[in-house]
């Protein structure tokens, strides 16, 4: 809900207001969701505690990109974009590395402050007071001038959906290269374990800690190709140059998505990895994308947009997909077949779209696309 229903308002408030005090108000937001979530106690209390944390990070990584592309130039992007991706995915690894190891320790032994609370609620306690301590410093930043802005901020909404109007030739396709990966990430990362124990017999503690150390490993390395990527393409000077990365990458994803029929495990693990190795590549490229080709009154509309599209249909129709295909093909024994059949599909779905973003891409951010 918080990626569907508030992505877009959000990428309007980004577009047209002070960033650094919208992100920090979202950072207040996502902190007092952490410690509400400690003290709920009733299911209404908990689940608006639980949006209230989805709203102020999904809001904060559109605000941050935006800011990101506005403290660099065009052609460093990529590389400035590499390092929100690089905290994210250190941000997710560190939640379940910190959240594990605070609520162990309050299993042994709870400080004073947290008596009366059970331990997973003291450790939201704690993860909201750090929480608080790394969003004060955003309070030292200072706005950045908005860089190639073609209507203006403040333009009626108009003159704004007439400009992303006439990008629609580069937009289109581009999302649907985009959200098409995301779905075959979406649904390898929900069903890869199922698979792991009905097609290989694996029990789910001999395989949890590789697959771990394999997707945090996988987003680390495509954050850094990804970066890199798009910063050599856009020297290229070709049209669309930036995105050669991301159609690479598409084309590799689409024999990686044969995974769950691997005929061994350390096939399957090799698979998986350049899988979602390939999704990150994508979506950071997709991001640099945004930042540079897309006047700076859109950026925010179109990440929101992009964030709400991708949520939906990536982890809302994937995963059925896959399940309706599997039953189609006999049931729960072809999990793996449905699985490599939308996967597949859906990278060669991606591969068609980023390859027509890419020709139909403007040359920058002021002049629309052919």
């Amino acid at each position: 809900m918080p990626l569907v229903v508030f992505s877009v308002p959000i990428g309007i408030l980004v577009d047209r207001r002070n960033r650094v005090r919208l992100l920090f108000l979202l950072g207040l937001i996502w902190t007092v969701g952490t410690l509400l979530t400690a003290f709920a106690q009733s299911l209404p209390v908990l689940f608006l505690a639980r949006m209230m944390a989805g709203i102020g990070t999904t809001g904060a990584l559109t605000a941050a990109l935006s800011l990101t592309a506005d403290l660099c130039a065009p052609e460093q992007r990529g590389r400035a974009m590499l390092v929100v991706t690089l905290g994210k995915c250190l941000g997710q690894a560190g939640a379940f590395a910190v959240a594990g190891w605070l609520l162990g320790a309050l299993l042994r032994a709870p400080p004073a402050f947290t008596h009366g609370l059970a331990p997973w609620r003291g450790t939201h306690v704690l993860l909201a007071v750090i929480s608080l301590c790394l969003i004060l410093p955003l309070l030292a930043l200072r706005e950045p001038a908005r860089r190639e802005v073609e209507a203006g901020i403040h333009a009626p909404f108009a003159i704004v959906a007439r400009e992303l109007w006439g990008r629609r030739g580069f937009l289109i396709p581009l999302f649907i290269g985009q959200v098409s990966v995301v779905m075959a990430d979406a649904a390898a990362s929900i069903w890869a374990s199922p698979v792991l124990s009905r097609g290989y017999g694996l029990a789910p503690e001999v395989f949890a800690g590789w697959m771990g150390a394999l997707i945090f490993s996988a987003g680390l390395a495509g954050s850094i190709l990804g970066g890199f990527a798009a910063d050599l393409g856009q020297r290229t000077g070709r049209r669309g140059g930036l995105l050669a990365g991301a159609v690479l990458a598409a084309v590799a994803g689409v024999p990686a998505a044969l995974f769950p029929i691997a005929p061994n495990v350390p096939l399957f693990a090799a698979a998986v990895g350049l899988l979602m190795l390939c999704g990150t590549i994508t979506g950071l490229i997709t991001s640099v994308a945004l930042t540079v080709l897309i006047p700076n009154e859109l950026r925010g509309l179109c990440i929101g947009a992009f964030i709400a599209l991708a949520g939906l249909v990536g982890f809302g129709v994937s995963p059925s997909l896959v399940a309706w295909v599997s039953d189609l093909l006999g049931g729960e024994a072809h999990l793996g077949e449905g699985l490599a059949i939308v996967g597949t599909g859906v990278g060669v779905i991606s591969v068609i779209a980023f390859a027509q973003a890419m020709r139909r891409a403007p040359l920058s951010a002021m002049q629309e696309p052919i």
